[in-house]
């Protein structure tokens, strides 16, 4: 009994040593030559309207980040994978969204003759891409090419550590693009004493591959004009903005939760139906 005692004490005191020594090698300030851990800031958990097993969109919300996207993030970045008409589940009527496709022009063609050529955007095309090519969008940004923002939302989650990680499987955490999305608009600052911000770089501590990269602040107070009353400022834009990347990255989020939920009820009443099943059979059989 005692060399059981005395193997469980080491045991204990062996996983305190580590956790001491996980806890100092975190706390520990990096070497000059180590590489940084990315993003230096974890990104701010923002409350949406859409997150948890009951979320849904605010329209409201969506409608003012397209019209953030239009008029500031169209200019950079592309949508490629979202049509016109999918606007019609933001509230817009088929007018409305029709209307505002004939607002871009696309190539078509060939035409009879061979020939491509330009029209007004049909409800049936994609956002445009601000660039012709990957080449031309570099050369207009410092040598980066703006990432398209059709599934930004999902490709952009950071990594949680541990116990978010846990947690999130309990709390259905899904909302790590967004957040990342908002925190990265909303938190250009300026460096540390003694970083040295490469030329035509911008330092922001929450960007997932470096301390600095060459977008410079795209939003400012009073910059795009709400009609609903909604304050117009930095942080209203990148929370509506946000949003509506997200709602671009997953348009049927709403529906899958609805489905998940009626699954997880059919799944409750055929599990009562089967327990009640099998008492039945089994009292008959001890009957006999």
């Amino acid at each position: 009994m005692k060399k059981i005692v005395a193997g469980l004490l080491s045991l204990a005191l062996i996983g305190g040593s580590l956790t001491v020594a996980a806890v100092a090698a975190e706390t520990k300030p990096a070497a000059e030559n180590e590489t940084p851990h990315y993003p230096l800031k974890e990104p701010r958990e923002q409350h949406w309207t859409f997150a948890g097993p009951f979320g849904s969109y605010d329209k409201a919300q969506l409608q003012r980040g397209l019209k953030v996207y239009t008029e500031v993030c169209s200019a950079c970045h592309s949508m490629k994978l979202v049509a016109y008409r999918t606007l019609e589940d933001l509230g817009y009527s088929e007018a409305q969204v029709k209307a505002f496709a004939a607002n871009y022009e696309v190539q078509d063609g060939p035409n009879p003759q061979g020939e491509m050529f330009t029209r007004k955007a049909l409800p049936s095309d994609h956002f445009n891409s601000p660039f012709p090519n990957d080449e031309a969008a570099a050369a207009s940004n410092n040598g980066a090419v703006p990432p398209d923002m059709s599934l930004l939302a999902k490709a952009r989650e950071v990594e949680r550590g541990f116990p978010q990680f846990i947690f999130d499987i309990f709390t259905q955490y899904q909302e790590g693009g967004p957040d990342y999305i908002y925190s990265l608009l909303t938190g250009y600052e300026e460096p540390p004493a003694g970083f040295k911000v490469p030329q035509n770089s911008h330092y922001n501590p929450y960007f997932d591959a470096a301390a600095t990269f060459a977008m410079p602040k795209p939003l400012s107070d009073g910059q795009v004009t709400y009609d609903d009353g909604a304050p117009q400022t930095v942080d209203q834009y990148a929370r509506d903005v946000s949003a509506f990347l997200m709602w671009t990255s997953e348009p049927h989020l709403e529906d899958r939760k609805h489905l998940g939920f009626m699954v997880m009820v059919f799944l409750l009443i055929f599990s009562v139906l089967i327990y009640l099943t099998k008492r039945s059979v089994y009292a008959k059989a001890g009957a006999h």
